[in-house]
């Protein structure tokens, strides 16, 4: 087929009579097809099923002779942060271990710094008007976050190797109300890129304004290579050496390693930011649900056995985004319309249509019964200045509902596409 851009009046209207009774005939079938967010698959959840049962009736109590169904470990137990540690490539008293949601500690970091500052310094809420640097198109619930905080975004344009580390350094360098940066380093939500060493060793070069800037460094996709595994440097190593220990937050997970709603995540920072903040939990909690790590300690054993167990993920999820790859450059590699990512882990496949498409292509499938994640929703306040980002999630399905969903998809694309040549 000719690129769009090579089609006169006559073509493109016959085209787009043609899509439109295409995507008719879906809409008829009522079907119900979801690729919204990324969420596990049922056949991956179930990998850990053996999990509900890995602790005998007398199996409770951690390597430090803790018993966990009590009080108390308020970093988490021996045994979890060990394996944490080792991941993240860091020592167990760097670690600090949570329940089953990484949002939710980031969440409460920002809180506590607008309310209390951070290190009992001044509140951010005291200062004025608190900015964070939002790599873009990035992760919607960070900027939700922001959002709840009336905390003002600034998008930062995103690269193959990263954040545009020449507007990031200009802004944290200059603007002392620039309190963070938020960051997802390896397989980057919803591009899937990997930050290059470059890019990871000038963020801990970072010469910030305001000495209560922080990094949110949410590393959370560091487990889930789909090939060979990607590796960045070592970012809480990097602003040790260069003297700002304290500078980031690094968070991790196992939500889409275990079970996503009963797993457990991490905050790992300088040993001097953990003993600060523990001092905050003594405050806020009587301990985290410590039987919880101690079923994913026995089930993993150690960081190889999540490593292994990661290997199982990506077998599952390997023919999922093979098909997203295949059916995109199937349908629309040659048209002119529209480019994406193929990215080499995580949970995303970021896709551009032309500019002014995307809110039309979500409604589109829409109505055909596809559910995608809301256009402009991977840019700050949901507004993408050129409406062309869709973010493609295609976990959750299985294959043949995936499979259905793409078609579908590919010709609410051509057809908004189509539409958009005719309206000249």
């Amino acid at each position: 087929m000719k690129k769009y851009s090579e089609m006169n009046t006559i073509e493109l209207t016959t085209l787009r009579d043609e899509l439109l009774n295409e995507l008719s005939g879906h809409k008829e079938k009522g079907k119900k097809l979801n690729m919204t967010r990324g969420v596990p698959s049922d056949e991956q959840l179930a990998l850990c099923n053996d999990m509900l049962t890995c602790l005998a009736k007398d199996d409770y109590k951690a390597a430090n002779g803790a018993d966990c169904r009590n009080y108390g470990g308020l970093d988490g137990i021996p045994e979890i942060k060990k394996i944490f540690a080792e991941l993240l490539e860091i020592s167990p008293d760097e670690v600090i271990v949570g329940c089953n949601s990484s949002l939710a500690l980031m969440f409460d970091n920002v809180a506590v710094n607008m309310s209390h500052g951070v290190r009992d310094g001044t509140p951010w809420q005291k200062q004025g008007q608190v900015k964070f640097l939002c790599p873009s198109p990035g992760y919607d619930r960070h900027f939700a976050i922001c959002n709840y905080f009336h905390i003002e975004m600034v998008p930062i344009a995103m690269g193959q190797d990263g954040p545009d580390m020449d507007a990031v350094e200009h802004h944290v360098s200059t603007d002392p109300m620039v309190k963070g940066i938020w960051c997802v380093p390896k397989y980057s939500n919803p591009t899937g890129i990997v930050y290059s060493d470059e890019t990871v060793r000038r963020f801990a070069q970072l010469k910030p304004a305001a000495d209560d800037f922080r990094i949110y460094w949410d590393n959370a996709y560091g487990f889930h290579d789909l090939h060979a595994r990607a590796k960045i440097p070592n970012i809480i190593r990097l602003c040790e050496e260069a003297g700002r220990p304290n500078m980031v937050y690094e968070f991790a997970s196992f939500s889409k390693v275990s079970f996503a709603g009963a797993s457990v995540t991490c905050m790992a920072s300088s040993k001097s930011n953990c003993e600060y903040i523990l001092k905050r939990l003594t405050a806020q909690t009587i301990g985290p649900d410590k039987l919880t790590q101690l079923r994913h300690a026995r089930f993993f054993k150690d960081a190889q056995g999540v490593m292994s167990h990661m290997e199982k993920h990506a077998a599952i999820l390997k023919p999922k985004f093979k098909l997203v790859s295949d059916t995109l450059n199937r349908e629309l590699k040659d048209l002119g319309i529209a480019s994406w990512t193929e990215p080499a882990g995580g949970y995303f496949v970021s896709f551009d249509a032309l500019d002014g498409c995307a809110k039309k292509i979500v409604s589109l499938c829409a109505d055909a019964g596809v559910s995608l994640t809301p256009a402009g929703a991977t840019y700050p306040n949901g507004q993408d200045p050129k409406d062309s980002n869709i973010r493609i999630a295609p976990t959750f399905p299985p294959l043949n509902e995936l499979e259905e969903a793409l078609g579908i998809f590919c010709t609410a694309v051509k057809l908004a596409s189509a539409e958009k040549y005719l309206a000249g």
